[in-house]
Protein backbone atom coordinates (compact mmCIF):
# COMPACT_ATOMS: atom_id res chain seq x y z
CA UNK A 1 0.00 0.00 0.00
CA UNK A 2 1.48 3.26 -1.19
CA UNK A 3 1.35 6.64 1.01
CA UNK A 4 1.51 9.45 -0.85
CA UNK A 5 3.19 12.51 0.78
CA UNK A 6 1.08 15.94 1.04
CA UNK A 7 3.45 18.98 0.66
CA UNK A 8 2.84 22.40 -0.58
CA UNK A 9 1.47 21.72 -4.26
CA UNK A 10 -1.74 20.60 -2.65
CA UNK A 11 -4.57 22.75 -2.25
CA UNK A 12 -4.92 25.17 0.57
CA UNK A 13 -7.07 23.46 3.51
CA UNK A 14 -10.40 24.58 3.50
CA UNK A 15 -12.95 23.65 5.61
CA UNK A 16 -13.82 20.27 3.77
CA UNK A 17 -10.68 19.34 3.39
CA UNK A 18 -10.57 15.32 3.91
CA UNK A 19 -8.62 13.92 7.03
CA UNK A 20 -7.86 10.86 5.33
CA UNK A 21 -8.22 9.68 2.00
CA UNK A 22 -8.14 6.31 -0.13
CA UNK A 23 -7.87 6.78 -3.96
CA UNK A 24 -7.13 3.78 -7.03
CA UNK A 25 -9.29 1.35 -4.91
CA UNK A 26 -11.96 -0.93 -5.27
CA UNK A 27 -14.29 0.73 -2.34
CA UNK A 28 -17.33 -1.33 -1.08
CA UNK A 29 -20.31 1.38 -0.65
CA UNK A 30 -23.24 -0.48 -0.21
CA UNK A 31 -24.77 2.16 -1.75
CA UNK A 32 -27.09 0.38 -4.49
CA UNK A 33 -27.14 4.07 -7.19
CA UNK A 34 -22.96 3.22 -7.00
CA UNK A 35 -22.17 0.46 -5.55
CA UNK A 36 -18.08 0.55 -5.84
CA UNK A 37 -16.40 3.72 -6.44
CA UNK A 38 -12.94 4.00 -6.67
CA UNK A 39 -12.35 6.59 -3.36
CA UNK A 40 -13.20 7.87 -0.67
CA UNK A 41 -12.80 10.89 1.59
CA UNK A 42 -13.06 10.80 5.34
CA UNK A 43 -13.36 13.80 7.69
CA UNK A 44 -13.24 13.29 11.42
CA UNK A 45 -15.33 10.84 12.09
CA UNK A 46 -17.67 10.53 9.34
CA UNK A 47 -17.23 9.83 5.49
CA UNK A 48 -16.73 13.15 3.64
CA UNK A 49 -17.39 12.02 -0.22
CA UNK A 50 -17.29 9.05 -2.85
CA UNK A 51 -16.15 9.23 -5.80
CA UNK A 52 -13.64 9.12 -8.64
CA UNK A 53 -10.15 9.59 -7.71
CA UNK A 54 -10.04 13.39 -9.32
CA UNK A 55 -13.05 14.56 -7.42
CA UNK A 56 -11.72 13.35 -4.05
CA UNK A 57 -8.23 14.25 -4.67
CA UNK A 58 -9.64 17.81 -4.42
CA UNK A 59 -10.67 17.29 -0.69
CA UNK A 60 -6.75 16.72 -0.03
CA UNK A 61 -5.48 19.52 2.24
CA UNK A 62 -2.23 19.54 3.91
CA UNK A 63 -2.93 17.58 6.73
CA UNK A 64 -4.63 15.00 5.20
CA UNK A 65 -3.49 11.84 4.83
CA UNK A 66 -4.04 9.95 1.48
CA UNK A 67 -3.34 6.47 1.26
CA UNK A 68 -2.89 4.59 -2.79
CA UNK A 69 -4.94 1.66 -2.91
CA UNK A 70 -3.34 0.16 -6.25
CA UNK A 71 -6.75 -1.79 -6.54
CA UNK A 72 -6.86 -2.93 -3.22
CA UNK A 73 -10.57 -3.71 -2.10
CA UNK A 74 -12.12 -1.16 0.84
CA UNK A 75 -15.41 -2.12 2.43
CA UNK A 76 -17.60 -0.16 5.43
CA UNK A 77 -16.47 -2.05 8.75
CA UNK A 78 -16.65 -5.41 8.78
CA UNK A 79 -18.99 -6.18 12.04
CA UNK A 80 -19.43 -9.84 13.40
CA UNK A 81 -23.01 -9.93 13.38
CA UNK A 82 -23.20 -13.21 15.98
CA UNK A 83 -19.86 -13.89 18.62
CA UNK A 84 -18.89 -13.83 22.20
CA UNK A 85 -15.75 -11.24 22.38
CA UNK A 86 -15.55 -11.74 26.04
CA UNK A 87 -15.60 -15.23 25.93
CA UNK A 88 -13.18 -15.06 23.26
CA UNK A 89 -10.84 -13.12 25.57
CA UNK A 90 -11.74 -15.48 28.10
CA UNK A 91 -10.92 -19.09 26.28
CA UNK A 92 -7.38 -17.36 25.25
CA UNK A 93 -6.58 -17.83 28.60
CA UNK A 94 -8.27 -21.05 29.17
CA UNK A 95 -6.48 -24.42 27.86
CA UNK A 96 -7.09 -24.65 23.83
CA UNK A 97 -8.43 -28.12 22.63
CA UNK A 98 -9.71 -27.37 18.93
CA UNK A 99 -8.77 -29.52 16.23
CA UNK A 100 -6.91 -32.33 18.40
CA UNK A 101 -6.80 -35.43 17.31
CA UNK A 102 -8.69 -37.89 19.91
CA UNK A 103 -9.73 -37.89 23.74
CA UNK A 104 -6.60 -39.11 24.85
CA UNK A 105 -4.62 -36.36 23.37
CA UNK A 106 -7.03 -33.76 24.90
CA UNK A 107 -6.73 -35.33 28.23
CA UNK A 108 -2.56 -34.98 27.77
CA UNK A 109 -3.26 -31.24 26.95
CA UNK A 110 -4.84 -30.39 29.78
CA UNK A 111 -2.61 -32.40 32.40
CA UNK A 112 0.33 -30.68 30.30
CA UNK A 113 -1.60 -27.35 31.20
CA UNK A 114 -2.28 -27.96 34.81
CA UNK A 115 1.75 -28.53 35.41
CA UNK A 116 2.68 -25.17 37.38
CA UNK A 117 -0.65 -24.24 38.20
CA UNK A 118 -1.78 -24.06 42.24
CA UNK A 119 -2.90 -27.54 43.51
CA UNK A 120 -6.86 -27.24 43.33
CA UNK A 121 -7.57 -24.74 40.71
CA UNK A 122 -10.09 -25.38 38.45
CA UNK A 123 -8.33 -26.13 35.35
CA UNK A 124 -10.72 -24.74 32.38
CA UNK A 125 -10.57 -25.10 28.84
CA UNK A 126 -13.00 -24.99 25.65
CA UNK A 127 -13.07 -26.69 22.13
CA UNK A 128 -13.35 -30.17 21.87
CA UNK A 129 -15.09 -32.01 19.26
CA UNK A 130 -16.35 -35.51 19.95
CA UNK A 131 -17.20 -36.45 16.09
CA UNK A 132 -14.06 -36.57 14.86
CA UNK A 133 -13.14 -38.43 17.43
CA UNK A 134 -15.48 -41.11 16.17
CA UNK A 135 -18.51 -39.27 17.49
CA UNK A 136 -18.85 -40.80 20.99
CA UNK A 137 -18.62 -37.82 23.71
CA UNK A 138 -15.49 -38.08 26.17
CA UNK A 139 -15.33 -39.47 29.75
CA UNK A 140 -14.44 -38.89 32.79
CA UNK A 141 -12.06 -41.70 33.31
CA UNK A 142 -9.42 -40.05 30.38
CA UNK A 143 -9.18 -36.79 32.57
CA UNK A 144 -9.24 -38.75 35.77
CA UNK A 145 -6.20 -40.86 34.57
CA UNK A 146 -4.35 -37.52 34.00
CA UNK A 147 -5.54 -35.01 36.54
CA UNK A 148 -6.39 -37.19 39.92
CA UNK A 149 -8.10 -34.79 42.28
CA UNK A 150 -7.80 -31.84 40.65
CA UNK A 151 -11.14 -30.40 38.94
CA UNK A 152 -11.69 -29.72 35.06
CA UNK A 153 -13.94 -27.99 33.15
CA UNK A 154 -13.93 -28.61 29.52
CA UNK A 155 -16.55 -26.58 27.24
CA UNK A 156 -17.34 -28.30 24.05
CA UNK A 157 -16.21 -26.20 20.53
CA UNK A 158 -20.12 -25.13 20.76
CA UNK A 159 -20.40 -24.41 24.28
CA UNK A 160 -23.54 -26.84 24.62
CA UNK A 161 -21.78 -29.30 26.76
CA UNK A 162 -18.91 -29.62 29.31
CA UNK A 163 -16.67 -32.26 29.86
CA UNK A 164 -15.37 -33.25 33.81
CA UNK A 165 -13.49 -35.15 35.70
CA UNK A 166 -14.67 -37.40 38.78
CA UNK A 167 -13.14 -34.53 40.91
CA UNK A 168 -15.25 -31.62 39.36
CA UNK A 169 -18.62 -34.16 39.87
CA UNK A 170 -17.72 -34.21 43.15
CA UNK A 171 -17.58 -30.79 43.98
CA UNK A 172 -20.77 -30.37 42.45
CA UNK A 173 -21.82 -33.25 44.00
CA UNK A 174 -23.46 -34.94 41.32
CA UNK A 175 -23.79 -38.73 41.20
CA UNK A 176 -26.14 -41.12 39.65
CA UNK A 177 -29.21 -39.83 41.89
CA UNK A 178 -28.91 -36.27 40.50
CA UNK A 179 -32.18 -35.74 37.76
CA UNK A 180 -31.39 -33.91 35.21
CA UNK A 181 -32.67 -30.20 34.93
CA UNK A 182 -35.24 -29.04 32.83
CA UNK A 183 -33.58 -28.22 29.23
CA UNK A 184 -30.30 -30.07 30.13
CA UNK A 185 -29.16 -33.59 30.22
CA UNK A 186 -26.39 -35.54 32.47
CA UNK A 187 -24.88 -38.24 30.08
CA UNK A 188 -24.82 -41.81 32.04
CA UNK A 189 -23.60 -45.21 30.80
CA UNK A 190 -25.44 -48.23 31.36
CA UNK A 191 -25.29 -48.47 34.91
CA UNK A 192 -26.41 -44.88 35.47
CA UNK A 193 -23.57 -42.91 36.54
CA UNK A 194 -22.63 -40.07 35.30
CA UNK A 195 -19.83 -40.20 32.32
CA UNK A 196 -18.37 -36.68 32.70
CA UNK A 197 -20.50 -34.77 29.92
CA UNK A 198 -23.02 -32.66 30.81
CA UNK A 199 -25.56 -30.38 28.27
CA UNK A 200 -26.80 -27.45 28.03
CA UNK A 201 -28.60 -26.44 31.13
CA UNK A 202 -27.08 -29.46 33.18
CA UNK A 203 -23.66 -27.33 32.67
CA UNK A 204 -25.00 -25.01 35.11
CA UNK A 205 -24.46 -27.49 37.64
CA UNK A 206 -21.21 -27.39 36.80
CA UNK A 207 -20.66 -23.83 36.33
CA UNK A 208 -21.63 -22.44 39.67
CA UNK A 209 -19.12 -23.99 41.25
CA UNK A 210 -16.50 -22.83 38.90
CA UNK A 211 -14.82 -19.32 40.77
CA UNK A 212 -16.57 -16.34 38.92
CA UNK A 213 -13.70 -13.77 37.29
CA UNK A 214 -12.61 -10.82 38.88
CA UNK A 215 -13.22 -7.73 37.83
CA UNK A 216 -9.62 -7.45 36.23
CA UNK A 217 -10.06 -10.48 34.64
CA UNK A 218 -12.72 -9.70 32.34
CA UNK A 219 -11.33 -6.07 31.77
CA UNK A 220 -8.01 -8.18 30.25
CA UNK A 221 -10.42 -10.84 28.47
CA UNK A 222 -12.09 -7.85 26.79
CA UNK A 223 -8.91 -5.98 25.99
CA UNK A 224 -7.31 -8.98 24.30
CA UNK A 225 -9.72 -10.07 22.34
CA UNK A 226 -10.81 -6.38 21.19
CA UNK A 227 -7.23 -6.25 20.08
CA UNK A 228 -7.36 -9.66 18.49
CA UNK A 229 -10.96 -8.11 16.64
CA UNK A 230 -9.56 -5.36 15.04
CA UNK A 231 -6.41 -7.21 13.57
CA UNK A 232 -8.74 -9.49 11.70
CA UNK A 233 -10.47 -6.19 10.38
CA UNK A 234 -14.02 -5.79 12.79
CA UNK A 235 -15.21 -2.61 13.61
CA UNK A 236 -17.62 -4.07 15.46
CA UNK A 237 -19.16 -6.81 17.03
CA UNK A 238 -22.79 -8.08 18.26
CA UNK A 239 -21.75 -9.57 21.85
CA UNK A 240 -24.27 -12.46 22.53
CA UNK A 241 -25.51 -13.17 25.97
CA UNK A 242 -23.13 -11.60 28.65
CA UNK A 243 -24.27 -10.51 32.46
CA UNK A 244 -24.07 -7.12 34.36
CA UNK A 245 -20.83 -7.55 35.80
CA UNK A 246 -19.28 -7.45 32.28
CA UNK A 247 -21.51 -5.04 30.85
CA UNK A 248 -19.92 -2.75 34.03
CA UNK A 249 -16.17 -3.27 33.09
CA UNK A 250 -17.34 -2.45 28.83
CA UNK A 251 -18.63 0.84 30.43
CA UNK A 252 -15.60 1.49 31.86
CA UNK A 253 -13.09 0.92 29.32
CA UNK A 254 -15.44 3.08 26.69
CA UNK A 255 -15.16 5.87 29.38
CA UNK A 256 -11.83 5.92 29.23
CA UNK A 257 -11.68 5.45 25.91
CA UNK A 258 -9.75 2.71 25.82
CA UNK A 259 -12.39 0.23 23.61
CA UNK A 260 -11.30 0.33 19.73
CA UNK A 261 -14.48 -1.18 18.05
CA UNK A 262 -18.31 -0.71 18.94
CA UNK A 263 -19.96 -3.55 20.55
CA UNK A 264 -23.94 -4.39 20.27
CA UNK A 265 -24.57 -6.13 23.75
CA UNK A 266 -26.63 -8.67 24.41
CA UNK A 267 -27.85 -9.37 27.94
CA UNK A 268 -27.97 -13.32 29.02
CA UNK A 269 -31.53 -13.95 29.03
CA UNK A 270 -34.40 -16.13 30.97
CA UNK A 271 -37.85 -15.86 31.65
CA UNK A 272 -37.33 -14.79 34.98
CA UNK A 273 -34.78 -12.25 33.77
CA UNK A 274 -37.25 -11.19 30.93
CA UNK A 275 -39.91 -10.37 33.02
CA UNK A 276 -37.42 -7.83 35.22
CA UNK A 277 -36.80 -5.89 32.37
CA UNK A 278 -39.71 -3.80 33.01
CA UNK A 279 -38.87 -0.18 34.08
CA UNK A 280 -35.07 -0.75 33.11
CA UNK A 281 -34.17 1.38 30.42
CA UNK A 282 -32.10 0.41 27.10
CA UNK A 283 -28.68 1.77 26.17
CA UNK A 284 -29.53 2.75 22.47
CA UNK A 285 -26.79 3.19 19.92
CA UNK A 286 -26.87 6.61 18.36
CA UNK A 287 -24.79 5.33 15.59
CA UNK A 288 -21.47 6.74 17.03
CA UNK A 289 -21.30 4.40 20.14
CA UNK A 290 -19.11 1.94 20.99
CA UNK A 291 -20.62 -0.05 23.27
CA UNK A 292 -24.75 -0.21 23.60
CA UNK A 293 -27.30 -2.64 25.20
CA UNK A 294 -31.01 -2.53 23.86
CA UNK A 295 -31.64 -6.55 23.60
CA UNK A 296 -31.52 -9.74 25.16
CA UNK A 297 -30.61 -13.04 23.90
CA UNK A 298 -33.22 -16.56 24.71
CA UNK A 299 -32.58 -19.90 24.21
CA UNK A 300 -35.13 -22.26 22.49
CA UNK A 301 -32.84 -25.23 22.30
CA UNK A 302 -29.16 -26.34 22.02
CA UNK A 303 -26.59 -27.24 19.29
CA UNK A 304 -26.59 -29.61 16.62
CA UNK A 305 -23.34 -31.15 17.11
CA UNK A 306 -24.40 -32.48 20.62
CA UNK A 307 -27.44 -33.38 19.59
CA UNK A 308 -29.59 -30.82 21.87
CA UNK A 309 -31.00 -29.05 18.56
CA UNK A 310 -34.47 -29.43 19.39
CA UNK A 311 -36.09 -31.26 16.07
CA UNK A 312 -39.44 -31.78 14.82
CA UNK A 313 -38.67 -35.33 14.05
CA UNK A 314 -36.30 -38.19 16.05
CA UNK A 315 -32.44 -37.33 15.23
CA UNK A 316 -31.64 -39.74 11.90
CA UNK A 317 -28.77 -41.65 13.90
CA UNK A 318 -30.36 -41.31 17.61
CA UNK A 319 -33.59 -42.51 17.37
CA UNK A 320 -36.09 -41.48 19.90
CA UNK A 321 -34.04 -38.26 20.52
CA UNK A 322 -35.33 -35.08 19.76
CA UNK A 323 -33.31 -32.15 21.36
CA UNK A 324 -33.32 -30.48 24.39
CA UNK A 325 -35.93 -27.22 25.00
CA UNK A 326 -33.49 -24.90 26.75
CA UNK A 327 -36.67 -22.89 27.35
CA UNK A 328 -40.36 -24.75 26.16
CA UNK A 329 -42.33 -22.54 23.71
CA UNK A 330 -44.65 -21.20 26.71
CA UNK A 331 -42.20 -20.07 28.15
CA UNK A 332 -40.48 -18.41 25.13
CA UNK A 333 -43.23 -16.83 23.96
CA UNK A 334 -43.96 -15.19 27.69
CA UNK A 335 -40.26 -14.20 28.02
CA UNK A 336 -40.38 -12.44 24.57
CA UNK A 337 -43.81 -10.41 25.09
CA UNK A 338 -42.56 -9.44 28.34
CA UNK A 339 -39.01 -8.35 27.47
CA UNK A 340 -40.22 -6.39 23.83
CA UNK A 341 -43.40 -4.93 25.70
CA UNK A 342 -40.85 -3.15 28.08
CA UNK A 343 -39.00 -2.15 25.26
CA UNK A 344 -35.88 -4.50 24.34
CA UNK A 345 -34.78 -5.96 21.58
CA UNK A 346 -35.21 -10.10 21.42
CA UNK A 347 -32.66 -12.55 19.69
CA UNK A 348 -33.58 -16.35 20.24
CA UNK A 349 -30.70 -19.20 19.90
CA UNK A 350 -32.70 -21.38 17.69
CA UNK A 351 -31.09 -24.19 15.79
CA UNK A 352 -33.18 -27.16 15.29
CA UNK A 353 -36.59 -26.89 13.24
CA UNK A 354 -38.69 -26.99 15.89
CA UNK A 355 -37.06 -24.53 17.43
CA UNK A 356 -36.99 -22.15 14.99
CA UNK A 357 -40.89 -22.70 14.35
CA UNK A 358 -40.94 -22.18 18.00
CA UNK A 359 -39.48 -18.87 18.14
CA UNK A 360 -41.84 -17.98 14.72
CA UNK A 361 -44.46 -18.81 16.82
CA UNK A 362 -43.37 -16.45 19.72
CA UNK A 363 -42.02 -13.55 17.24
CA UNK A 364 -45.50 -13.58 15.69
CA UNK A 365 -47.37 -13.47 19.20
CA UNK A 366 -44.79 -10.39 20.15
CA UNK A 367 -45.45 -8.61 16.91
CA UNK A 368 -49.08 -9.27 17.17
CA UNK A 369 -49.40 -7.71 21.10
CA UNK A 370 -47.36 -4.50 19.72
CA UNK A 371 -48.78 -3.89 16.28
CA UNK A 372 -46.78 -1.23 14.88
CA UNK A 373 -43.33 -1.21 16.65
CA UNK A 374 -40.29 -1.83 15.25
CA UNK A 375 -39.30 -4.83 17.01
CA UNK A 376 -36.69 -6.20 14.69
CA UNK A 377 -36.51 -9.83 16.22
CA UNK A 378 -33.76 -11.95 15.38
CA UNK A 379 -33.45 -15.86 15.36
CA UNK A 380 -29.74 -16.86 16.03
CA UNK A 381 -27.98 -19.50 13.67
CA UNK A 382 -31.57 -20.45 11.94
CA UNK A 383 -29.60 -23.87 11.18
CA UNK A 384 -32.22 -25.92 10.15
CA UNK A 385 -35.59 -24.71 8.94
CA UNK A 386 -38.65 -25.92 6.94
CA UNK A 387 -39.88 -24.26 3.72
CA UNK A 388 -43.16 -23.20 5.30
CA UNK A 389 -41.04 -21.30 7.72
CA UNK A 390 -38.22 -19.32 5.48
CA UNK A 391 -41.31 -17.84 4.20
CA UNK A 392 -43.17 -17.38 7.54
CA UNK A 393 -39.40 -15.56 8.40
CA UNK A 394 -39.56 -13.23 5.42
CA UNK A 395 -42.87 -12.38 6.09
CA UNK A 396 -42.72 -11.21 9.74
CA UNK A 397 -39.42 -9.04 8.81
CA UNK A 398 -37.63 -11.37 11.09
CA UNK A 399 -33.87 -11.25 10.98
CA UNK A 400 -32.36 -14.81 10.09
CA UNK A 401 -28.36 -14.49 12.13
CA UNK A 402 -26.52 -17.18 10.47
CA UNK A 403 -22.78 -18.19 10.65
CA UNK A 404 -21.50 -19.31 7.17
CA UNK A 405 -18.54 -21.61 8.84
CA UNK A 406 -20.99 -23.13 10.79
CA UNK A 407 -22.38 -25.16 7.89
CA UNK A 408 -18.21 -25.97 6.54
CA UNK A 409 -17.42 -26.91 10.19
CA UNK A 410 -20.30 -29.22 10.22
CA UNK A 411 -20.87 -30.59 6.66
CA UNK A 412 -18.94 -33.72 7.91
CA UNK A 413 -21.71 -35.25 9.86
CA UNK A 414 -24.85 -32.62 9.56
CA UNK A 415 -26.51 -35.02 7.26
CA UNK A 416 -26.04 -38.32 9.49
CA UNK A 417 -28.04 -35.98 12.43
CA UNK A 418 -30.44 -34.91 9.82
CA UNK A 419 -30.99 -37.19 7.16
CA UNK A 420 -31.28 -36.18 3.36
CA UNK A 421 -34.42 -34.48 3.25
CA UNK A 422 -34.22 -32.61 6.60
CA UNK A 423 -31.00 -31.31 5.46
CA UNK A 424 -32.02 -29.61 2.46
CA UNK A 425 -33.55 -27.14 4.65
CA UNK A 426 -30.02 -26.70 6.92
CA UNK A 427 -27.76 -23.88 6.42
CA UNK A 428 -30.38 -22.22 3.61
CA UNK A 429 -28.94 -18.74 3.08
CA UNK A 430 -30.14 -19.39 -0.89
CA UNK A 431 -33.59 -19.83 -0.22
CA UNK A 432 -33.81 -17.39 3.46
CA UNK A 433 -32.33 -14.28 0.16
CA UNK A 434 -34.71 -15.12 -2.34
CA UNK A 435 -37.77 -15.42 0.05
CA UNK A 436 -36.59 -11.58 0.88
CA UNK A 437 -35.00 -12.27 4.10
CA UNK A 438 -32.30 -10.68 5.78
CA UNK A 439 -29.22 -12.42 6.75
CA UNK A 440 -27.13 -11.00 9.07
CA UNK A 441 -23.60 -12.47 9.46
CA UNK A 442 -21.41 -14.05 11.99
CA UNK A 443 -18.61 -16.71 13.20
CA UNK A 444 -20.14 -17.63 17.07
CA UNK A 445 -16.35 -16.98 18.09
CA UNK A 446 -14.53 -18.60 19.80
CA UNK A 447 -16.83 -21.54 18.57
CA UNK A 448 -15.29 -20.86 14.97
CA UNK A 449 -12.37 -18.78 13.77
CA UNK A 450 -12.33 -15.08 14.90
CA UNK A 451 -11.50 -13.82 11.26
CA UNK A 452 -14.21 -12.71 8.78
CA UNK A 453 -12.79 -14.13 6.04
CA UNK A 454 -13.57 -17.68 7.06
CA UNK A 455 -17.02 -16.99 6.91
CA UNK A 456 -16.89 -14.72 3.58
CA UNK A 457 -14.95 -17.56 2.17
CA UNK A 458 -17.58 -20.28 3.58
CA UNK A 459 -20.60 -17.97 2.01
CA UNK A 460 -19.64 -17.57 -1.02
CA UNK A 461 -17.92 -21.25 -1.94
CA UNK A 462 -19.40 -23.73 0.96
CA UNK A 463 -16.14 -25.49 0.99
CA UNK A 464 -13.79 -26.21 3.97
CA UNK A 465 -10.55 -24.25 3.66
CA UNK A 466 -8.85 -27.89 1.94
CA UNK A 467 -11.26 -26.84 -0.94
CA UNK A 468 -13.89 -29.58 0.12
CA UNK A 469 -16.08 -30.64 -1.26
CA UNK A 470 -15.64 -29.95 -4.94
CA UNK A 471 -18.31 -27.42 -6.45
CA UNK A 472 -19.46 -26.87 -2.80
CA UNK A 473 -21.91 -28.63 -0.59
CA UNK A 474 -25.28 -27.98 -1.50
CA UNK A 475 -24.15 -25.01 -3.50
CA UNK A 476 -27.36 -24.17 -4.28
CA UNK A 477 -27.40 -22.18 -1.15
CA UNK A 478 -23.75 -20.02 -1.95
CA UNK A 479 -23.95 -16.06 -1.39
CA UNK A 480 -22.29 -14.05 -4.17
CA UNK A 481 -19.58 -12.05 -2.52
CA UNK A 482 -21.47 -9.03 -2.69
CA UNK A 483 -24.20 -10.64 -0.33
CA UNK A 484 -21.82 -11.87 2.00
CA UNK A 485 -20.29 -8.52 2.36
CA UNK A 486 -23.47 -7.03 2.57
CA UNK A 487 -24.42 -9.14 4.90
CA UNK A 488 -21.05 -8.24 7.50
CA UNK A 489 -21.93 -5.04 7.12
CA UNK A 490 -24.84 -3.18 6.25
CA UNK A 491 -27.42 -6.15 7.74
CA UNK A 492 -25.64 -5.66 11.45
CA UNK A 493 -26.32 -1.90 11.11
CA UNK A 494 -29.96 -2.94 10.38
CA UNK A 495 -30.07 -5.62 13.10
CA UNK A 496 -28.87 -2.81 15.85
CA UNK A 497 -31.32 -0.37 14.35
CA UNK A 498 -28.26 1.90 13.28
CA UNK A 499 -28.35 1.48 8.82
CA UNK A 500 -28.87 5.52 9.26
CA UNK A 501 -25.36 5.93 10.69
CA UNK A 502 -23.01 2.37 9.38
CA UNK A 503 -23.42 0.02 7.08
CA UNK A 504 -22.69 1.80 4.31
CA UNK A 505 -19.95 4.25 2.75
CA UNK A 506 -22.03 7.65 1.70
CA UNK A 507 -21.56 10.86 2.87
CA UNK A 508 -22.53 11.44 6.53
CA UNK A 509 -22.54 8.22 7.70
CA UNK A 510 -19.88 7.00 10.41
CA UNK A 511 -16.55 6.74 8.95
CA UNK A 512 -15.99 2.84 9.55
CA UNK A 513 -13.70 0.96 7.05
CA UNK A 514 -11.75 -2.37 6.40
CA UNK A 515 -9.11 -2.31 3.81
CA UNK A 516 -7.84 -5.61 2.52
CA UNK A 517 -4.44 -6.37 0.88
CA UNK A 518 -5.98 -7.16 -2.26
CA UNK A 519 -9.16 -7.26 -4.53
CA UNK A 520 -11.43 -9.35 -3.05
CA UNK A 521 -13.02 -12.57 -4.84
CA UNK A 522 -15.43 -14.86 -4.62
CA UNK A 523 -12.91 -17.65 -4.20
CA UNK A 524 -9.77 -19.42 -2.25
CA UNK A 525 -8.14 -16.12 -1.94
CA UNK A 526 -9.97 -14.97 0.45
CA UNK A 527 -8.57 -16.95 3.16
CA UNK A 528 -5.26 -15.41 2.16
CA UNK A 529 -6.35 -11.96 2.16
CA UNK A 530 -5.03 -9.81 5.11
CA UNK A 531 -6.26 -6.63 6.76
CA UNK A 532 -4.31 -3.94 6.13
CA UNK A 533 -6.04 -1.17 8.09
CA UNK A 534 -9.11 -1.28 10.42
CA UNK A 535 -10.76 2.22 10.63
CA UNK A 536 -13.41 3.20 13.57
CA UNK A 537 -14.70 6.57 14.15
CA UNK A 538 -12.27 8.10 11.53
CA UNK A 539 -9.22 6.85 13.10
CA UNK A 540 -6.86 4.15 12.64
CA UNK A 541 -6.93 0.82 15.29
CA UNK A 542 -5.25 -1.08 13.41
CA UNK A 543 -2.49 -0.95 10.61
CA UNK A 544 0.35 -3.36 10.61
CA UNK A 545 3.91 -2.16 11.23
CA UNK A 546 2.94 1.20 12.01
CA UNK A 547 4.55 2.50 14.96
CA UNK A 548 1.38 1.93 17.35
CA UNK A 549 -2.89 2.14 16.50
CA UNK A 550 -4.95 4.22 18.25
CA UNK A 551 -6.73 3.31 21.03
CA UNK A 552 -9.76 5.96 20.64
Amino acid sequence: MGVLACGGSNPPRTPEAASLVFVGGDIVTNDPSQPRVAALALRGNRVLAVGDDAAIRALVGPETRVVDLAGKTATPGLVDGHCHLYGLGSSMESVGLKGLASEQVAAETVAAAAKGRPTGEWILGRGWDQNPWGGAFPTRASLDAVLGDRPAALRRVDGHAVWVNTAALKKAGITRATPDPAGGKIIRDAGGEPTGVLVDLAMDLIDKHVPAPTREARERYIRTAAQAAIAVGLTGVHEMGIDDETVAVYHELVKAGELPLRVNAYLDGSLAAARALSGREVEPDDGDAYFSTVGMKLFADGALGSRGAALAADYSDDAGNRGLWVMEPAALKEATIAATGAGWQIVTHAIGDAAVHATLDAYEAAEAAQPGIDLRLRVEHTQVIVAEDIERLAKLGVIASMQPTHATSDMPWAEARLGPERIKGAYAWRSILDAGGLIVAGSDFPVEETSPMFGLYAAVTRQDPQGTPAGGWYSAQRMTLDEAIFAFTAAPAVASFVEEHRGRLVPGFVADVTVFDRALAADRSLLDTKVLMTVVGGEIVYEPNAPEAASR
